[in-house]
């Protein structure tokens, strides 16, 4: 599939203050990620990159620079930020991040709801997402604190895809999985793209997966530099 460039950030910033002093977690950073490709940030812990994915989910707000996500500016104080989440953007999680008293598919189903998606609709939408991730039968209906890990981040990117969102941001998809396990949630993402040309945005500190992307960064102590992916 044809790329084309979904999202855009120039020259970001962003600081935290603490009792230690300033500490700067993202330093100037610019890159594009375009439509149909994996886009991967590699780096160690505390390099930024979650803070990073996070500012470009707009659940924190830099202190400078520029986003623009499907040509809208996400930092422009006129644009409706739950909007813009629920409508082009779809997270997946390292701890999964779903409801635990929730079944598999009230788990899909909740951000349709929210959305405003008739009943009928969020039902046989979440079923399909759930069975093309692998999750069907019985599992539909288990709770996720009864299902497996990977089961459950299968459901986390199946709740990412109910709105049908622009861009997948996925922070350490793989990071609470066994190795089998993360191989076949990488396999997932990818195929998104590549298929369905979705823009997914990964941050990891496993370096191998930066093998499988089609566009890679290294961050450390909050820079960005792009490196080849099959070094």
């Amino acid at each position: 599939m044809e790329a084309s460039t979904i999202l855009e950030v120039e020259g970001l910033s962003k600081k935290y203050e603490t009792k230690a002093g300033s500490v700067t977690a993202i330093d100037d950073v610019s890159f594009t990620a375009q439509k149909g490709q994996v886009t991967a940030v590699v780096g160690p812990s505390g390099s930024g990159k979650t803070t990073l994915l996070y500012v470009v989910g707009s659940l924190e707000r830099p202190d400078e620079g520029k986003i623009e996500v499907v040509g809208q500016d996400i930092l422009d104080q006129e644009v409706d930020l739950v909007k813009y989440r629920r409508e082009n953007i779809g997270f997946v999680f390292q701890f999964f991040n779903l409801i635990p008293t929730l079944t598999a598919i009230e788990n899909v189903m909740l951000p349709m709801d929210l959305a405003g998606v008739p009943p009928d609709e969020q039902h046989a939408r979440a079923t399909e997402l759930l069975e093309q991730m692998g999750v069907g039968g019985r599992l539909l209906k288990s709770r996720t604190n009864k299902i497996s890990g990977g089961e459950n981040q299968r459901v986390a990117i199946a709740r990412a895809l109910a709105n049908d969102p622009d861009v997948i941001l996925a922070d350490e998809p793989t990071g609470n999985l066994d190795t089998a396990t993360g191989q076949t949630v990488i396999a997932i993402l990818s195929e998104l793209a590549h298929a369905e040309g979705k823009c997914v945005l990964m941050v990891t500190h496993d370096e191998s997966i930066r093998r499988v992307s089609d566009r890679a960064f290294h961050m450390s102590d909050g820079r960005l530099s792009e490196i080849s992916n099959h070094d």
